[in-house]
């Protein structure tokens, strides 16, 4: 490739796993984009080669460069699920998207970028990527509103880059996601609560439908979202929205299960009181439809839950490594 590949957020979890792996398969001509004041991100990226440039500066640095620029990887957003005050979601994620969109569109840039299956609510009307139900969508949190109106915004444009996507990413989990705090995965949770007191905490049910630790959740292993990644880059395949999940909904218990196999400890579960902030904004269940995804043509095999934790807990949790090599 003659031109660069640019990914923002690659300071983050996502992100700098993909950047990691465009760099162990010899592809150069990368630049990354975030806020690298953050210390906490710091070993995400300190190997990588590539050249930097500072979130708040690049809108206006692809503005003057685009001729260099083949294709946005925009995974850079604010993720936290339990903040509420919206502007700052509407700054972050939605305004500062939507300038990334119109230049790759007025340059012929292809852009591919980060939803969400917050974008989906309570599943109400289907966990299918169907752009007709984007509209009727009500998703439970601002983070989700912002993801689902730049969703709305995206596929209204005449205006469009030659080649997009989103993708609205399941349950992710895996290395490099250490310094997400509250917001990191379960399974990241769980190791540490096993580690340090024996047992897992899972939230108890508070729909009666619903038994304890019987909530499901599609968890799809950071491996596997970034091969779907590259394999767009790769292929440039239809221009739309896909779910990127697994496909197959899986249990907490199952999940709990899976963390204490991978470190050789009997099950011990503890189940607690969701907090009541995010009680009525609580997902009980979500399940990727991967059919649109499949019939454009990817047929790569996706980790399952079992093999997924026990690859994170074994090679990065247990040694305290990150995805690099």
């Amino acid at each position: 490739m003659s031109k660069y590949i640019i990914i923002t957020g690659a300071a983050g979890f996502i992100g700098s796993v993909f950047a990691h792996y465009l760099n162990n398969n010899e592809i150069d001509k990368v630049i990354i984009v975030d806020d690298f004041s953050k210390k906490e991100k710091l070993l995400n990226y300190d190997t990588l080669p590539y050249e930097r440039i500072q979130r708040n500066l690049f809108i206006d640095w692809l503005e003057k460069y685009h001729n260099d620029v083949d294709a946005v990887i925009h995974l850079g957003a604010r993720t936290d699920t339990t903040e509420f005050d919206y502007s700052i979601f509407e700054k972050l994620n939605l305004n500062y998207s939507k300038n990334i969109w119109n230049i790759c569109s007025n340059h012929g840039i292809d852009l591919y970028y980060a939803s969400s299956a917050a974008t989906y609510g309570d599943g109400s009307l289907s966990y299918d990527d169907n752009l007709e139900i984007i509209d009727r969508l009500k998703p439970l949190n601002p983070y989700g509103l912002s993801k689902n109106e730049f969703d709305k915004w995206a596929i209204k444009q005449i205006n469009q880059p030659k080649h997009w996507a989103g993708f609205k990413f399941f349950n992710v989990y895996g290395p490099n996601e250490y310094h997400k705090k509250r917001m990191a995965s379960v399974v990241f949770h769980g190791y540490h609560q096993i580690k340090n007191e024996g047992k897992i905490k899972l939230f108890k049910s508070h729909r009666p439908d619903y038994k304890d630790g019987e909530q499901k959740r599609d968890f799809v292993y950071v491996k596997d979202v970034i091969k779907v990644l590259f394999w767009f880059l790769e292929h440039r395949p239809d221009n739309s929205i896909y779910n990127l999940g697994t496909g197959k909904a899986r249990s907490f218990i199952d999940l709990a299960k899976s963390i204490f196999a991978a470190m050789n400890i009997p099950t011990n579960i503890e189940f607690i009181d969701m907090p009541t902030d995010i009680r009525d904004k609580y997902q009980y269940f979500t399940e990727a439809n991967m059919a649109k995804l499949y019939n454009i043509g990817y047929n790569n095999s996706f980790y399952s839950l079992e093999n997924g934790i026990n690859d994170y807990v074994k090679n990065y949790l247990i040694p305290d490594k990150y995805y690099k090599k």
